[in-house]
């Protein structure tokens, strides 16, 4: 099983960028499907985006198609997520997760392993 931390949050004002990134212990993170998910005070899980293990395949939420970006480096054990045109919406902690799955990506029950999170806050 992974261990994943992440980084790269902080505070922006809007129309800025940020990138994230998630550092998986293990010498089996390629053999992982990773995801970003966010959350906010009082509201659900919400579903970012995800990537296959080859990187081949990614998959968004529809409040961040266009502007989020997900990749990953298989060799650093790092998957990252591109953030631009950043709006005060987006305001929230941005946690990683790994699985094995390949369906249900936008589900948070889909996922056995989870950060801390990294948080992010949008100023208008």
């Amino acid at each position: 099983q992974v261990q994943l931390v992440e980084s790269g949050g902080g505070l922006v004002q809007a129309g800025g960028s940020l990138r994230l990134s998630c550092a998986a212990s293990g010498r089996t993170f390629s053999s992982y499907v990773m995801g970003w998910f966010r959350q906010v005070p009082g509201k659900e899980r919400e579903f970012v985006a995800a990537i296959s293990w080859s990187g081949g395949s990614t998959y968004y939420g529809d409040s961040v198609k266009g502007r989020f970006t997900i990749s990953r480096d298989n060799a650093k054990n790092t998957v990252y997520l591109q953030m631009n045109t950043l709006k005060p919406d987006d305001t929230a902690v941005y946690c990683c997760a790994a699985t094995k799955r390949t369906a249900y990506l936008g589900l948070t029950k889909s996922y056995d392993t989870w950060g801390q999170g990294t948080q992010v806050t949008v100023s208008s």
